[in-house]
Formats: C-alpha cells, structure tokens, sequence
C-alpha cells in the first residue's frame, strides 16, 4: 500500500498543478492566442465539471475493479491526452476541451487515495492520512505558480505543456505497474450498493452544503481570478503573480497539513471544520470590503483563503462516520463529487458575475464584489453544516 500511495502523490501533484496552473498562464495565452482570463475560468469550470461528471463511475469502479486500473487507465488517457491537446491549442475552445479531458483523467486521483485509506488503514487515521495526500499533492500548487513561470520565459508554455504531458503519461504507468489494489470487500446480501444508498443514510444531506462551499474560494480565486486580480488592481507583472499566489500555495499546503491532527486534537470533525470555514468567511469578507487597500494585506488575506479553505479532508473524514464499508467507494466519490460540482458551478457563475461588476465600477470594487460572490455559499453552508451530528467516530 506504501507503494501505491506514493504513485498515487505523483499523480495528485500533477491533479493540483492543472487546475491552479491557469492564473500564472493568464497573461502569456491572452497575448499568444486571445484567451481571456474569463475564458479561462470558463475552462476551469469545465476543468471541475468533468471532474464531478465522471465521480459517479469512477466511485463503481474502486468497488469492483479497484484504484489500480482505474486511476491509471484514466490519468494516462485523460491527463496525458489533454495535456497534448493543451500545447496544439489556437483558441479558447482548444483550452475548454484540453481541461475537460485533463479534468477527467485527474478525478479518480484523489478518491482512489482515499478508498486506500479507509480499506487498508484503521479509521483513526483517515483524517490523517486524508489531509496529509492532500498538503504533499499540493506541492503541485507550487509548481503551478513561480516555477511554471520561470519554465514559461525559459521555455515557451507550448514545450512546457508537451513536457507535462510526458510526465503524466509516465506517472500512469507507473501507477499501472506499481500500484497495488486493497483487499475487497463484497457487499452484503441483498443490497444493492449504489450512490442512492448513500444518499440515503441519515444526517447526510446536513453535510452537503458545506461540502459543496468549502474549495470553491481556494479553488476558484488560487486558480483563475488571483492572477487578473492582482493585475488589474495593483499593475502586478507575471513574476510578481507568481510569487502572491506561490505564497497562496504555500498556505494551502501548510492549511492541508494543520487540519489533518486537528480534529484528533479537538476530539471532533465538526469543530474544526465549522471553525476553520468561519475563518475562511471573513478572510473572504475582508477581500469583499477592502479589495484595493494594499498588496501586502491582499496576500495576507489570500494566504488566509488558502490556509483555511483547505478543510475537505475533515469534511471528507466526517462524511466517511456515515457509510459502511462496501459503500466505501461510492461514499468517497460521492462526497467529492459534490465539492466539485460546487467549484465549477461557481466558475462557471464567476465569469458572468464579473463582467456585470466591472461594467459599473472600478476594478476594485468589481473584485470587491467577485470576493463577496465566493463568501455567499461559504455562509450558507455553515449554517446547514450547524446542524451536523457529530459523533467523534473514528477519533478514537
């Protein structure tokens, strides 16, 4: 299982770098072939909304063919094919598809770590492990930011782009011949063992909202709008992008990391993702309310969103108290199906939300407004997220 924890990091490296490498891309794809930054965030909306689509299969394959085959058939087709799709790109619609291939050979990454875990590990560690898979993946933010840059100036993002796509087809493989699948589990007489059966277990729902508010703020504004942001508002350069959202990428790292002993050391999974995301919402407020005040205080602020937005895997952990183990599978596919599901559709809404904002203000209060755009959802799934039962399963 070590073995195949490591190929799977490889793997999730790479799943990090492509959904955060399109804010240091920004200036260099408008300036070569016309893509906007709101045509990028078109694409990374279409990105995770591959992603999410795929979820619901790939949750019925780790049941019955295991993480092996299923992470590594996908990341190679997918990943690798979209990556070369990417580097031949004229247009916005050659970037829409490359990210909706490479969306969906990066989504069973993640889920198949996770059914490792909850199969292979004793309960007690999943948060754990969970948010650990995440902090060493997010090493891919970093090579998303200031790296990337310096590879495009060195370079050209066309080279950089088939490198990356060689890389990818050569971390399937080895997932493919390395790897190794858990022990299964047959499900029990009688039942059938579907997403619905999930849904169906009680005190899930409460969950949901949250689930689907708590990335989408990192994701969306580490991923696209922090690049045009700092731009637009404080004249930032590629290199000076570079370096804010590699500090972003440090915090996500860094937040991923904090958060996975944290409900161990608080005896509980809702405390500390309640806490953490009512920390997420006034960073996020104060980007709302004070957009233009300074640089340093808008890396601050976007340091904080990605600290304390990286809280999936306690909400991961805290979903997984609720389903059995032959749901395991489709329980993990299904939790994060719907986190993603809520990043592309506020990627989606961003676009058209900024264009409405910037047509009647200034760039500041137009960012203003895009940052209160991604608190709403954040407010609205605490709220729910109150409600949650908590029974400390699995802390123990």
């Amino acid at each position: 299982m070590y073995v195949s924890i490591a190929c799977l990091v490889g793997a999730y490296l790479l799943s990090q770098f492509y959904r955060t490498c399109l804010a240091v891309l920004t200036p260099v794809l408008n300036h070569e072939i016309g893509v906007t930054a709101g045509d990028l965030a078109v694409s990374l909306g279409l990105w995770y909304g591959a992603f999410a689509l795929v979820q619901i299969p790939i949750g019925e394959a780790l049941d019955r063919i295991g993480p092996r085959r299923t992470v590594g058939v996908l990341l190679g087709l997918g990943g690798g094919g979209g990556a070369a799709v990417f580097a031949m790109a004229q247009g916005p619609m050659g970037i829409h598809l490359a990210m909706i291939l490479i969306g969906a050979g990066c989504a069973p990454v993640l889920v198949g770590s996770y059914f490792i875990f909850a199969r292979a590990f004793a309960p007690a560690l999943f948060g754990t492990l969970a948010a650990s898979m995440i902090g060493a993946g997010s090493l891919g933010n970093l090579a998303g930011a200031a790296p990337l840059a310096a590879a495009i100036e060195a370079f050209g993002w066309r080279p950089s782009l088939w490198a990356l796509a060689a890389i990818t087809l050569v971390v399937a493989a080895l997932i493919l011949i390395f790897a190794r699948d858990p022990e299964r589990v047959e499900q029990p007489a009688g039942r059938r063992g579907t997403a619905l059966d999930v849904l169906r277990l009680p005190g899930f729902w409460v969950l949901l909202p949250l689930t689907v508010a708590n990335y989408t703020a990192a994701a969306g504004i580490r991923g696209v709008w922090a690049g045009p942001y700092l731009a637009d508002v404080f004249g930032a350069d590629a290199h000076l992008i570079g370096k804010v959202t590699l500090v972003m990428g440090l915090a996500m790292i860094a937040g991923n990391f904090a958060y996975g002993p944290a409900d161990k050391i608080f005896g509980s999974h809702k405390r500390v993702a309640l806490y953490g995301n009512a920390v997420l919402a006034l960073a996020l407020t104060g980007l709302w309310l004070m957009p233009g005040q300074s640089l340093w205080m808008a890396t601050a602020l976007l340091a904080a969103i990605g600290f304390f937005g990286a809280s999936f895997p306690v909400i991961m952990a805290h979903g997984r108290t609720f389903y059995p183990p032959h749901l395991t599978g489709r329980g993990v596919t299904l939790h994060n199906m719907f986190s993603i599901m809520g990043v592309a559709a506020m990627q989606f809404a961003s676009r058209p939300v900024f264009d409405a904002a910037s047509a009647g203000h200034t760039a500041p209060v137009a960012y203003g407004l895009l940052f209160a755009f991604f608190l709403a959802p954040v407010v609205i799934g605490l709220v729910f997220y109150v409600f949650a039962r908590d029974t400390g399963d699995g802390l123990s």
